[in-house]
């Protein structure tokens, strides 16, 4: 039978649990896909621990994207056994078989392996959700990310230099910052050898950012504030740091707005946009111009662990749990 990862108590990595579980049939409507990778997302971690904005009811198996193979349909069109897919998910993915809704499926690239494409849609459709939709990222202006080792970060690297912006990237470590400039930053900034506010303002002359990508939050956030220019966007994408206080006063004085990135929720309130991000990202990936970068491919076996990595910001760009090993 096949295998999962289901979370029936509210908690770490650690309380997660690996158990067996029976197929179920198909109703029509429905396709079954053996998963071969599954993508690790922070919100994996918060949804598992009771601290995400959805809460699915217990039990329920984490993971919100995988890649694999259609090994069964029932009465729907446009899919064929044996297709390469990446499947999106609200929770799930950490299993050797979903079943899921055409609507749930999109062709893996052919330039992709399972693992990439089981790190593709999540870190890279919020990046292009918060450069294109809500900053509205122009030619020459500046980006500042945060936690550009991330998979995320490095997601708004990529982006932001195809929308030929002037990419700041800012790390916690060397080989993060050597994957950011590989991934073409313009600018290094190492969080523990120059204050990053200090960095900005010297880059730029003393103008400061046009756009900060924000997955991390806290004083990032706050001191992100203090090295803006004129009519800046803040991109709050997430809080591993902790939750951020706004100063208003300094928003205010640089005409600077703050804006919510919820990539997920944006395509299910206004499905083109999400169609037009997913036609732009493929199109990007079978050109070459975008790919995840995996450092850790890890067996489904070791979950809390490819987890935790997370957890310790680790990891440089994408986790993967393969399944079959």
């Amino acid at each position: 039978m096949p295998k999962h990862v289901i979370c029936r108590e509210l908690g770490p990595p650690e309380r997660l649990r690996l158990e067996t579980f029976a197929p179920v049939p198909l109703v029509p409507g429905q396709v079954r896909v053996a998963v071969r990778a599954a993508g690790i997302n922070f919100p994996d971690i918060l949804m598992a621990a009771g601290e995400y904005q959805l809460k699915p009811e217990l039990p329920f198996t984490p993971g919100v994207e995988a890649a694999g193979e259609v090994t069964e349909i029932e009465g729907v069109s446009g899919v064929a056994v044996s297709d390469r897919v990446i499947v999106k998910m609200r929770h799930g993915a950490y299993a050797e078989e979903v079943v899921v809704a055409p609507s749930q499926l999109t062709r893996l690239p052919a330039n992709f392996d399972y693992a990439e494409g089981a790190t593709f849609l999540a870190a890279h459709g919020t990046a292009y959700h918060a450069l294109v939709d809500r900053a509205q990222l122009t030619r020459g202006e500046v980006l500042l990310v945060h936690g550009a080792g991330g998979g995320v970060g490095l997601a708004a690297v990529e982006i932001g230099k195809l929308l030929g912006a002037v990419v700041i990237a800012a790390a916690s470590s060397e080989e993060k910052l050597a994957v950011a400039k590989a991934k073409g930053a313009d600018h290094l900034v190492l969080y523990a050898r120059e204050p990053f506010r200090d960095a900005v303002k010297r880059i730029t002359d003393g103008r400061g950012a046009d756009a900060v990508f924000d997955p991390v939050g806290g004083e990032i956030f706050e001191n992100s504030l203090r090295c803006i220019a004129w009519g800046a966007r803040i991109l709050v994408v997430g809080f591993t740091g902790g939750i951020g206080l706004a100063r208003t006063n300094l928003l205010m004085i640089k005409g600077a707005s703050v804006l919510g990135v919820r990539a997920g929720e944006a395509a299910r309130k206004n499905p083109a946009l999400g169609e037009e991000r997913l036609k732009t990202l493929l199109a990007w990936a079978a050109g070459g111009h975008v790919r995840p970068h995996i450092s850790r491919r890890a067996p489904l076996k070791n979950y809390a662990e490819a987890m935790r990595l997370l957890i310790e910001r680790k990891a440089i760009g994408r986790v993967a749990l393969m399944m079959g090993t």
